[in-house]
């Protein structure tokens, strides 16, 4: 099997916070995922004219649209656990268990960063033997497709690296019609009163969560393991949008 590593690695931080050092290093990721060729070469030329959008746009537009796109929206939201657990009591112990599986694979996040989130899930897939890899990812393919679907939408550029992930995967790209909860997006909205505060744990509204991850060298953790924390998620018909 193809190793799968960088591609996966390169993911993760495109779907990152666009602040000028991530746009920065945006040659080198694409770099990185063209040397794998573990993505199909037609969703590379997207990843390539999403890159370019990124560079070509005023960098306070291009930000202020990340925040809009997946911070203000339940559907669109980058944080797995919130597809599949929503508010309820469930996502705590689901956390905790993730953490864990992080930790028995050597990976340790800081206290401030959430394990369920698709940058952090992709850099953990990064560390584990492609086929591994590819079995873990490919377990959450339902939520990723209900992101897919809802960016597609809307018209987002992000629609473009989930794609890219899914096919990294082997799964089939479709948009399918989310079953979404009633006006779930207008709960997510914050009020006013919270207005210019952060909802990302940044040190500073609109900065970057960075992700702090240290490497150590244990066995693989069993995707089954890792995985099963995935195993439900949001409702979706098979009709394309």
């Amino acid at each position: 099997m193809k190793v799968n590593r960088y591609s996966l690695r390169a993911l993760a931080l495109l779907m990152g916070y666009p602040d000028a050092e991530l746009r920065s290093h945006l040659p080198e990721l694409l770099e990185a995922i063209d040397k794998e060729a573990v993505i199909p070469a037609a969703r590379r030329e997207e990843l390539h004219a999403f890159a370019a959008e990124l560079t070509r746009l005023d960098p306070m537009d291009v930000e202020a649209r990340y925040v809009e796109t997946f911070d203000r929206g339940r559907a669109t939201s980058l944080h797995m656990f919130e597809h599949i657990h929503g508010d309820s009591r469930e996502r705590g112990p689901a956390m905790v268990d993730l953490v864990q599986t992080y930790e028995k694979a050597g990976l340790f996040l800081a206290p401030e960063e959430l394990p369920d989130h698709l940058c952090v899930v992709l850099e953990f897939a990064s560390s584990q033997p492609p086929k591994l890899a590819i079995e873990f990812m490919s377990e959450m393919a339902h939520i990723l497709t209900a992101i897919f679907s809802a960016l597609v939408q809307r018209g987002s550029p992000y629609a473009a690296p989930i794609a890219a992930v899914l096919e990294l995967c082997g799964q089939r790209v479709q948009a399918v019609a989310i079953v979404a909860d009633e006006a779930m997006d207008d709960v997510w909205q914050e009020p006013e009163a919270f207005d210019g505060c952060s909802t990302k744990g940044q040190s500073k509204p609109g900065e970057a969560q960075p992700i702090h991850i240290v490497r150590k060298t244990p066995p693989p953790v069993a995707a089954a393991t890792a995985a099963s924390v995935f195993a439900k998620g949001p409702k979706a018909q098979g009709a394309r949008i």
